[in-house]
């Protein structure tokens, strides 16, 4: 093409890039070559450093994904909301953190920068504490009790007895994190679906 990479304004062009002896790739390439200089950097830099393209067959799966990525995440964001305006008014849940709630700290923030959309996590806290996520979590069966996040299926995990269990009562409070903190990534089933399943969970919690 014909985009100038010289002018200052996309720095990984106009500062030396000590990898390759100082070498500003919109500025000391060839004249010929000028034209050339983002995807030469392209296939050297990040090539380098993250490997090789995707196979035919991975790269056309991860497009149908990006392709139908916007209409996923109006249904992410639309369950999660109902969740969490919800599981707010259950008697078993002490304490509810969702960025589209009007009363969460940063419900401003999520008007700005994400339109209002307050994306698919909602993580609560259970009054029983550290035995009831463990408990919550185990009598899930519409969730999957994994790690992730962000995928279409909802996901639930209780990061005291699992991912971070390793650490003390003690080291787990110094880092932030709750005994009685359950996350939530809620996913695009139907929203009747996914109440059930945490009311029926809850229903188990002592």
């Amino acid at each position: 093409g014909k985009f100038d990479w010289s002018t200052g304004k996309h720095p990984a062009f106009t500062e030396p890039d000590t990898s390759y002896g100082g070498l500003r790739w919109g500025i000391d390439l060839p004249e010929m070559l000028a034209p050339l200089a983002y995807i030469l950097r392209m296939r050297t830099v990040p090539l380098r450093n993250l490997g090789g393209c995707m196979s035919p067959d991975n790269a056309w799966m991860a497009l149908q994904g990006i392709e139908t990525l916007p209409m996923r995440m109006e249904k992410h964001c639309e369950n999660a909301m109902k969740t969490a305006t919800h599981l707010s008014k259950h008697p078993k849940v002490a304490w509810v953190r969702y960025p589209g709630l009007g009363r969460d700290p940063m419900n401003k923030l999520q008007k700005k920068y994400l339109q209002g959309k307050g994306g698919p996590l909602v993580v609560i806290g259970l009054k029983g504490g550290r035995e009831a996520g463990e408990k919550m979590i185990n009598s899930l069966k519409l969730f999957s009790h994994v790690a992730n996040v962000g995928d279409a299926k909802s996901l639930a995990i209780h990061p005291a007895s699992t991912t971070h269990s390793q650490l003390s009562d003690e080291e787990q409070i110094e880092s932030g994190l709750a005994p009685e903190l359950v996350r939530l990534s809620v996913g695009i089933e139907h929203i009747d679906d996914i109440l059930i399943d945490l009311d029926q969970a809850l229903a188990q919690v002592e």
